[in-house]
């Protein structure tokens, strides 16, 4: 088995596989955020990537792509039901997002956890060269850290955070804190989209463990592991090429004709999840319809909802409550040909998203809670015109970067209707002085940026950070066509 200097862990490979025409298996770049960010930065770095395919039963054969190995990792129907949907998503998920959803504690799902994660880590120890760099990602993962470490002593271990880290008084709820803390803290640096969920970690660590503990560093066990906050971007490159391509121009120009030329447009783009905020907005416009400060025939509102987890019933339940929403406000506010909500509820390929962001004078983005959020990033590398407002939510970490956005609390809906029509009737000097200062930071803090910062403070020498591209390509190549046996 070949191995590399660089392994990268994620639940995910960075590939969708998916019926091609004449049958074959065409993988493709997944529609996920992590997925797409690291996949600019591994696209021209020689690497391995561990992950799940994505389908059950054994790991199927996978050629690389360009310099990237894949290693797909297999997961039984159980496996996926108990690790990914049950301890993952449906324990660790709603605890990292402040609880908005009552999580549910499943001794079963703990210990399929456990097992999933036990064979990430083996996986990665047959792959990795000796000394080698092995980045970890995200909450799915946290045990890896620790497993690696006890087969082999020999790498230099990262891990990385995407989601939020919850305040301490919320994690110590879990009946498994502290494994799943030491597990995290068996890498050798643990990053952090802002700073305070390292400084939740650390007051864990010292409460937990007894550790001792500075601004940076968390020492028990005879072992020091430095923490720090890396906020994650975006390939701002492609999204502008995407955004200058006539074809996306076009589509654009196209898209506002077939939403009937209104005067003002209001776009959000989220995964169909109960922390994106979708149901708080939607009682925002619809009483903003109510009360008479948007008329149908001037604005329209378009939500995109990308399918998401769709085996969960929490979720199959969210997307029912959003559609009959939907179909309310519809029902009492829209004419014929004129719908006060325009909702999709499927996937978009990149050249559709940067089409949709152009089409927008408003990007609501109003997550209850966000590690992060790549749309707003997203829409603000799109609008090549510096026109364009964005309404951003203030427990979205992209919200202390982008401080020029519109700041909501979207749980406060009286102050998400005001910001929104504050948004729609800015001046557009204001507007273009906003966008022009979020482009500019985005700019010098893309995706490249953010590996190499990380990968710098890793290892210390700059050796793992000098492999990366200096900038990302500006155009994506998609990966030949590979048959499949499957």
């Amino acid at each position: 088995m070949r191995q590399s200097s660089l392994v990268v862990i994620a639940n995910r490979l960075p590939l969708d596989d998916s019926a091609a025409p004449d049958g074959a298996c065409e993988w493709r770049r997944s529609p996920g955020g992590l997925a797409s960010a690291l996949h600019a930065i591994l696209e021209q770095t020689p690497a391995t990537w561990v992950g799940w395919a994505g389908g059950v039963g054994p790991a199927p054969t996978l050629p690389d792509i360009g310099s990237l190995r894949l290693r797909p990792v297999s997961l039984t129907e159980e496996e996926l039901r108990g690790y990914y949907e049950g301890f993952a998503n449906s324990t660790l998920w709603p605890l990292y997002h402040d609880a908005v959803q009552q999580p549910t504690f499943d001794r079963g799902w703990w210990e399929t956890y456990r097992t999933v994660n036990r064979r990430f880590a083996e996986a990665a120890a047959q792959v990795a060269e000796p000394g080698a760099a092995v980045w970890v990602q995200d909450y799915h993962l946290q045990l890896v850290p620790a497993m690696l470490r006890e087969l082999r002593p020999d790498v230099l271990i990262g891990f990385f955070m995407h989601v939020p880290f919850p305040p301490p008084e919320l994690y110590m709820q879990l009946p498994r804190r502290v494994e799943l803390l030491r597990g995290m803290l068996g890498a050798d640096l643990v990053g952090f989209q802002r700073e305070q969920a390292a400084h939740n970690v650390a007051q864990l660590a010292k409460k937990l463990l007894g550790a001792v503990t500075t601004r940076d560093t968390i020492t028990f066990d005879d072992r020091t592991v430095r923490t720090g906050a890396f906020p994650v971007s975006i390939d701002v490159t492609e999204m502008r090429a995407l955004a200058t391509r006539p074809d996306v121009v076009s589509q654009a120009k196209q898209l506002r004709h077939n939403l009937g030329q209104p005067k003002r447009v209001l776009l959000s783009v989220d995964r169909l999840d109960w922390t994106k905020g979708i149901e708080h907005r939607l009682t925002a416009y619809s009483e903003l319809l109510r009360d008479g400060y948007v008329k149908v025939r001037d604005t329209v509102m378009v939500q995109v909802a990308v399918p998401s987890r769709e085996r969960v019933e929490s979720y199959r339940g969210l997307r029912d409550r959003i559609e009959g929403e939907v179909g309310r406000i519809n029902g009492e506010f829209g004419r014929v040909g004129e719908p006060a909500i325009h909702y999709l509820n499927q996937p978009f390929a990149r050249s559709q998203l940067a089409a949709l962001y152009q089409t927008a004078d408003v990007m609501v983005v109003t997550p209850l809670r966000d590690g992060m959020n790549l749309v707003a990033k997203e829409f603000v590398a799109a609008r090549e015109d510096g026109s364009g407002a964005l309404v951003l939510s203030e427990f979205a970490g992209a919200a202390a970067e982008l401080e020029q956005a519109f700041l909501v609390n979207p749980h406060d809906v009286d102050g998400l209707k005001d910001t929104l029509l504050r948004a729609m009737e800015a001046d557009s000097s204001d507007l273009t002085a906003r966008m022009t200062a979020m482009r500019r930071h985005i700019a010098e803090h893309d995706i490249i940026a953010w590996a190499r910062a990380y990968l710098r403070a890793l290892d210390h020498t700059g050796r793992l950070a000098d492999r990366l591209p200096r900038t990302a390509p500006s155009a994506r190549r998609r990966p030949p066509r590979q048959r499949s046996a499957r």
